[in-house]
């Protein structure tokens, strides 16, 4: 029987990265599951065992903190004595106009998407490099490191260098059979989107396939560049937009 792989997936307890951990608890592999909000992730850990018969293991905190990375790679040892996937998930966007921008959300942003998306990978790569088989990385970027959007300077900003890291990462990992990749979604319908009652309407009118994503969307893209059936893959970046970043349309003309 073939070994059950090993995940470690930060931002997990809604939304996208809620929607990866459903997906990869159904191709049975087990995981260790990351969100700020304990409450979230304790019960996405409950219910996905339940349901998908893995086994899902809670680290709550700040995926930016040194010692909720370290608590995360440490769980995935004592559990189950490797890693496989890590999907640095976790993010955080903090609107704002350029000239009015403050020094806290900039730094707040930055230690959330760069700091804890550097370190993670960095911690679960000194793994993998004594694996037989290495493994994946995974980063979640967005259209707006392609596309500029109003507002969000600072993180789009943050998101261009995520996924420069993953092409970067590919000359000091490729060696050891990690491979790096980065997924950019577009607008997405979550629990946090959703908020807004106007969203959907707004990005069907403005998506050129005529919807948002949905969050399974994102997962199945996911799921796909950290399979071994993309095992020839790696340094890139999938955006995954429905055509947005084709015309680029702003919400706001």
């Amino acid at each position: 029987m073939k070994p059950q792989k090993v995940a470690i997936i930060t931002g997990a307890g809604q939304g996208i990265g809620l929607a990866i951990a459903e997906k990869f608890a159904a191709q049975s592999i087990n995981l260790i599951l990351n969100d700020l909000e304990e409450g979230l992730i304790t019960e996405a850990c409950k219910r996905i065992s339940h349901v998908h018969g893995v086994s899902a293991h809670a680290i709550p905190g700040d995926a930016g903190s040194e010692d909720v990375i370290n608590a995360l790679i440490a769980a995935a040892l004592s559990n189950f004595g490797s890693l496989d996937i890590v999907v640095a998930n976790s993010g955080i966007t903090l609107f704002g106009a350029f000239l009015e921008y403050s020094r806290e959300d900039f730094m707040e942003v930055t230690q959330v998407n760069q700091v804890g998306t550097f370190f993670l990978a960095q911690a679960a790569a000194r793994v993998m490099k004594d694996q037989p088989n290495g493994g994946a990385l995974l980063f979640t970027s967005s259209v707006t490191a392609h596309q500029s959007h109003e507002n969000l300077a600072a993180y789009a900003m943050s998101k261009a260098a995520i996924e420069m890291l993953a092409k970067n990462l590919v000359l000091e990992l490729a060696p050891f059979k990690i491979r790096v990749n980065t997924i950019a979604p577009g607008a997405t319908v979550t629990a946090r989107t959703t908020l807004d009652p106007d969203y959907e309407a707004t990005w069907s009118k403005l998506t050129p396939l005529g919807r948002p994503a949905t969050a399974q969307d994102i997962a199945n893209a996911a799921a796909f560049l950290v399979s071994d059936e993309a095992r020839h893959i790696t340094g890139q970046t999938l955006i995954i937009d429905g055509g947005w970043t084709c015309v680029s349309p702003s919400p706001y003309t």
